[in-house]
């Protein structure tokens, strides 16, 4: 029998007052159950909120650089655990368990970095035209903030919201993907080991449905963190906008990845990829267009294609596994859905296509890596994300065409280029609409010292990750003194 986990509120593991739980299961063989967890209601999470508004002044009150050395401290208990982390992030998530060994050394390094942000936590002086007055600026923390983060980076992400909401002195209420909790639970424990006071961290688990609104309406809640769907971000703000409360939308994107023919075709069909088909191409910055010079799109075509073909799709726990399975069976049919729409609009699968019931794989939710040619740009695989391995590679007639198409998407969040050309970069970097921009590097590769998010639909503007991020979860405040 799987392990059953509570709501984490007020410093406790309790249960749901529905009295119900609900099963994860591992998407590379679902007989597999990992956990069982809480089918919250809006009691639980009204709860949680209460618990985060009676620790915030309390926790507001203890010096920044003291805060830091809290989230220090859980890095270093998190690192301890990073085998054991990644196996279940594996098991559960299903991504390759050399990716889940990375996220988990990336949520460790952005816990060391937000506690070093304690110790930064300031504003600046500025001179003032009067003659005796001091002026100065400072911050301040928000109050309650309510965090709802995605499956496809179950640690990642939620550190990325988590770290930078309490160095600045908030509480927070937390509600993960119902699809993979258990990596957030990690998180929680590391922090209540290092010594994060109860209630300045609670976690709700359950059906956004039924919990979200709770979580974006409640008066109590000053500042809301999102990151998943585009229908279900632009909802949020909506709600929010008359409030008036400070909101954080990460959405989706349709990254393009440009290859000029002067690229080196083995360096730019490895970055595309990377780019479009690890993580099962279950990123939001992941590669789903390749805009190729004609000179050498067949050349680039057919090496691509050869080198998708010798992927290992399977268990992400088995050794030499490239790609994993789907998170779930909704995702999976999603994929499957745009690859049928792909081919009905008249697109060509040149590679893939398929879902693999192969080799043991009957039980999991994998597809294979999966190419298309012939798209137009007004083809729905062209223009909407599918959160999968599927990847449609366009000619361009040069580099003027490749920009242009480029940006011929509502999205903006990751792009990269493939050149040596040191002009027509600078020319890409000025044109090309994203808050990523990658040269002969994947697009799907990000660190966290620097700042994340994206333009047009892809983002609302303020930025994760990097010393930034402190800007969305506080607010600056001027100080005038005459002396």
């Amino acid at each position: 029998m799987s392990e059953i986990f509570g709501n984490f509120i007020n410093g406790e593991w309790v249960d749901s007052s529905s009295g119900k739980t609900f099963k994860s299961v591992n998407p590379a063989n679902i007989e597999e159950e990992i956990a069982s967890y809480q089918v919250s209601t809006v009691s639980d999470v009204k709860a949680g909120i209460e618990a985060a508004k009676s620790s915030q002044t309390d926790w507001s009150a203890i010096p920044a650089p003291q805060r830091g050395t809290i989230l220090i401290k859980a890095a270093e208990l998190l690192e301890q655990r990073t085998e054991q982390i990644a196996s279940e992030m594996t098991r559960e998530e299903g991504k390759t368990i050399a990716e889940a060994k990375g996220e988990v050394g990336r949520s460790v390094n952005i816990l060391r970095y937000f506690g070093g942000e304690g110790a930064r936590f300031c504003g600046e002086t500025i001179p003032s035209e009067r003659a005796g007055v001091f002026s100065y600026t400072f911050r301040k923390p928000l109050g309650v903030v309510s965090l709802l983060t995605p499956w496809n980076f179950p640690i990642a992400i939620p550190v990325w919201k988590i770290a930078p909401a309490l160095i600045s002195g908030n509480s927070v209420v937390i509600k993960p993907a119902s699809a993979a909790p258990i990596c957030t639970i990690r998180v929680i424990e590391a922090l209540n080991q290092a010594g994060l006071p109860k209630g300045v961290l609670n976690m709700v688990t359950g059906a956004g449905s039924v919990i979200g609104d709770e979580l974006v309406s409640n008066p109590v809640i000053k500042a809301i963190s999102f990151t998943g769907s585009c229908e279900v971000g632009q909802s949020i703000q909506q709600k929010t906008a008359s409030k008036g409360v400070k909101t954080q939308l990460e959405m989706g994107g349709k990254n393009p990845t440009i290859v000029l023919k002067d690229a080196d075709l083995d360096l730019a069909t490895d970055i595309v990829i990377n780019g479009a088909f690890f993580s099962t191409g279950q990123k939001c910055t992941a590669t789903s267009r390749a805009l190729i010079e004609k000179e050498i799109f067949n050349d680039f075509v057919a090496l691509l294609v050869d080198k998708t073909k010798k992927l290992k799709v399977g268990n992400g726990l088995e050794q030499g596994v490239d790609v994993g399975p789907c998170v779930d069976e909704n995702q999976m049919k999603t994929v499957l859905d745009y690859i049928e729409i792909g081919q009905k609009e008249g697109a060509n699968i040149i590679c893939g296509g398929q879902r693999l019931m192969d080799e043991g794989r009957d039980k999991g939710y994998f597809i294979q890596p999966t190419i298309f040619s012939g798209v137009s740009t007004d083809m729905r695989i062209a223009q909407e994300e599918i959160f999968g391995p599927v990847l449609a590679v366009l000619p361009v007639e040069g580099f003027e065409q490749a920009i242009a198409l480029a940006n011929q998407v509502k999205f903006g969040l990751s792009a990269s280029i493939v050149t040596n050309q040191l002009n027509r970069t600078f020319d890409y970097i000025n044109q090309i609409e994203a808050g990523l921009i990658i040269v002969n590097l994947p697009s799907a590769g990000v660190e966290y010292q620097l700042p994340f998010g994206g333009t047009k639909a892809s983002s609302t503007g303020y930025r994760e990750q990097g010393s930034v991020a402190t800007d969305f979860y506080s607010e600056l405040r001027t100080v005038y003194l005459k002396y």
